[in-house]
């Protein structure tokens, strides 16, 4: 059964962290609509006052923050001790778990570009307070696939055919993949029945169920074990996205993520008392 559109977003211009200007597609009023996902944020621009002041040093608990960067640099350090650069290509997925501190810095490149996208994914109650933990995917870490038809797809998460990607072990059972579509070619793509499926369209035009698609434009597809999505004059590139809904309560303010709002009380008050970290 072929998914059909459910909705399309084109998301709102915001200002976050000390002053970064960027487009937020989704995460806004409406979590259950896009679970296990609960934002998804586009930070691409080619003006250096636009994301020079970055994410100083700020907290989160209960979900998982996933960074994507296609062009540029972007310094980054936790609590855990991680500090580090993720460059063009490269992937950070921070579980941040039951609590970490951590900033992220955008430098751009040398023609004062940065591209990249940001993508929260919530975890279940049962692990919303595991350890934290970093995982840095470099750019030659995530595997390429060219299939016959010419559609290329990088795997961040999730298979195609049998070339896996770098991150198997999410409970979310995700699909992350960077994809594009040649032109006049369609691209089917099979899907878990019952779990939450998107796109968001980063370059070109393409044509999904005969709605043509552009740049920023996010795809929300209903139920169903596959969807299609075809180039039109010009080639289509889209992130796609699907995971396994949690279907529990949401508890969300700011960069804290719970079931309750006893929960996240408590995990505010500890952050104000110095006993938000619990890892060692």
């Amino acid at each position: 059964m072929r998914r059909e559109i459910r909705e399309i977003f084109k998301g709102k211009a915001v200002t976050e962290g000390a002053g970064v200007k960027l487009r937020r597609i989704f995460g806004f009023a409406e979590p259950e609509m896009f679970d296990p996902f609960l934002m998804l944020e586009d930070f691409r621009s080619d003006k250096p006052e636009d994301f020079l002041a970055g994410f100083p040093w700020h907290p989160h608990r209960g979900i998982e923050t996933i960074t994507y960067v296609t062009k540029g640099d972007v310094e980054h350090g936790d609590s855990l001790g991680n500090k580090g650069v993720i460059g063009s290509g490269d992937v950070q997925w921070m579980t941040a778990g039951s609590g970490i501190i951590h900033q992220e810095m955008p430098k751009g490149d040398k023609n004062g570009s940065m591209h990249g996208f940001q993508l929260w994914a919530n975890l279940p109650a049962n692990d919303k307070m595991m350890n934290p933990r970093y995982r840095g995917i470099t750019a030659d870490q995530i595997p390429e696939v060219l299939l016959e038809n010419g559609v290329e797809i990088k795997i961040i998460a999730g298979s195609v055919g049998d070339v896996s990607g770098p991150m198997d072990d999410i409970v979310i059972d995700p699909e992350y993949m960077d994809c594009t579509v040649p032109a006049v070619t369609e691209f089917v793509h099979p899907t878990k029945l019952g779990h939450t499926a998107m796109i968001y369209v980063v370059g070109g035009k393409g044509s999904v169920n005969g709605t043509s698609v552009e740049n920023r434009t996010l795809i929300l597809f209903g139920d169903g074990d596959e969807f299609a999505i075809s180039g039109s004059d010009e080639p289509v590139r889209f992130l796609l996205l699907t995971g396994k809904p949690l279907n529990e309560p949401i508890a969300w303010r700011g960069p804290i993520v719970m079931n309750t709002q006893k929960e996240l009380d408590i995990a505010f008050k500890e952050y104000q008392d110095g006993t938000f970290i619990k890892h060692s």
